[in-house]
């Protein structure tokens, strides 16, 4: 049976919808409702039911190398609103017996049938161990789509989601199967050249991607190391 969605580029000839000004609407709050208005992904999301776009990108990530198999055990990090974890269900078919998603973030999120979904901050100090008891074993994939809150300044941002890809990476190497695979987003800016370097030592392959669905003027940019050596 075919998956419900398509993760090929849904733009197209598509008329762009103006935002009228509110008086008590910044300049930048505009600007980003313009965008979320006029983005395909944004309408092609809701048109299937995925709970963003960030569906897309893992979508296109799993067709440029082949994340999921069915019954994997996937960890999600930084999950929410959970458009990731929504295809991991669609990818690895979950059942009684086999396959099974983890997903974590301090937001809330909406429940996803097939999914175990905490609510917890990834940095807390238990936070790992209680993500080690839901999955129940050893994972086939580790995916990390956090990112801090950014201040502007790009390399302060820069290095605080190094740091962040840094724990999910120390994580993912106690807890992947041999052949695993870790995915994490970063933001190009040179302090991860220290992390690429052990990833290559890791695992078999580490290749970058940036997907179609990435925002063309976003710095974000994915890893993916393939093959853990264990």
């Amino acid at each position: 049976m075919k998956d419900k969605y398509s993760s090929k580029n849904p733009r197209g000839q598509q008329r762009k919808k103006h935002v009228k000004t509110a008086k008590r609407r910044s300049a930048a709050s505009t600007r980003w409702l313009k965008r979320q208005l006029n983005d395909p992904y944004v309408a092609e999301a809701k048109k299937l039911g995925y709970n963003s776009r960030a569906a897309f990108k893992i979508l296109q990530l799993d067709e440029a190398v082949g994340l999921f198999k069915i019954g994997d055990k996937v960890v999600d990090l930084g999950a929410a609103p959970g458009g990731w974890t929504q295809v991991a269900i669609e990818k690895i078919k979950p059942n009684e017996t086999e396959g099974k998603v983890v997903a974590i973030d301090y937001l809330e999120m909406p429940n996803i049938e097939g999914a175990t979904i905490l609510q917890k901050d990834f940095t807390d100090d238990d936070a790992e161990e209680i993500l080690k008891k839901a999955l129940g074993g050893k994972a086939n994939l580790v995916m990390s789509d956090m990112a801090p809150p950014t201040i502007g300044h790009k390399k302060t941002d820069h290095l605080r989601i190094v740091g962040l890809v840094e724990m999910a990476y120390v994580f993912a190497i106690d807890v992947l199967e041999k052949d695993g695979i870790f995915l994490a987003k970063l933001f190009q800016g040179g302090a991860e050249k220290s992390l690429l370097e052990q990833m290559k030592k890791d695992f078999q392959k580490v290749k970058h991607i940036k997907p179609d669905a990435s925002r063309k003027d976003s710095s974000e940019i994915y890893v993916v190391a393939i093959g853990f050596r264990g």
